[in-house]
């Protein structure tokens, strides 16, 4: 069965954001202009990250303590699963560096390649990305696009749409740290899903990269073991 056409009635944006009082407002705002339901899961922070969020009017879920934000995605899902109406989710940070202005490009890039995942694509115009990250994005979307068996030009970007038919598939992943939007490419690659492309701007302000640089690495290496010897055992 076709899947439905992606519009702001069917689209909700889960904005998972941790520590994010001077960003938040901004973004949730500029996204209810673009989606008629909007939800931030505030991954335990304790400044006033859910108070901004909240004044805009968006729906708001809080955990007590810091989980990660694979699990922060993880709770949004299952709430807005729970919605009938929700045929597709659209997730984009908390901190600025995705456009909501932007979202609709993820509706034309689903509708017109009829791709149940779309993964928003920075690297069309890298003039403003710093050198290292641009380096270790190309390095590490070849190596992934490499395992998962699908070219997908962006694998870091976390500006991405997909149909709720993934959703429960994504819930039940291992990850719970930044190696779950990897994960989650791996999943829709497993399942045949096609992994289309939608134009992003990079932006890059006075966010701090809560990426840990030495866990978060060996993350991402023993995902990327696991998932080599899941592909290998699925062609056995």
């Amino acid at each position: 069965m076709p899947q439905p056409a992606a519009s702001r009635a069917n689209v909700a944006a889960l904005i998972p954001c941790y520590f994010e009082e001077k960003h938040i407002r901004d973004v949730a705002g500029r996204a209810v202009k673009q989606l008629d339901l909007v939800l931030v899961v505030d991954d335990g922070s304790t400044d006033r990250t859910s108070d901004e969020a909240r004044a805009t009017g968006v729906e708001v879920v809080k955990h007590e303590q810091n989980a990660g934000k694979g699990a922060a995605i993880k709770t949004g899902l299952r709430t807005l699963l729970a919605r009938d109406a929700v045929e597709f989710v659209l997730i984009l940070d908390g901190d600025g560096q995705h456009l909501p202005e932007e979202i609709p490009s993820f509706f034309k890039a689903a509708n017109e390649a009829g791709a149940p995942m779309i993964v928003g694509n920075r690297m069309g115009d890298v003039r403003d990305m710093p050198s290292v990250r641009r380096m270790t994005n190309r390095y590490m979307s070849w190596t992934i696009s490499r395992v998962i068996g699908q070219r997908v030009p962006d694998t870091q970007c976390g500006f991405r749409m997909f149909h709720r038919s993934l959703a429960a598939e994504f819930i039940a992943t291992e990850s719970a740290a930044f190696d779950f939007e990897t994960e989650m490419l791996a999943i829709a690659a497993r399942k045949g899903c096609a992994i289309a492309a939608a134009p992003v701007s990079t932006v890059y302000g006075d966010e701090v990269s809560k990426i840990h640089p030495v866990r978060d690495t060996l993350k991402f290496f023993k995902l990327l073991k696991r998932l080599k010897r899941e592909a290998r055992g699925a062609k056995g």
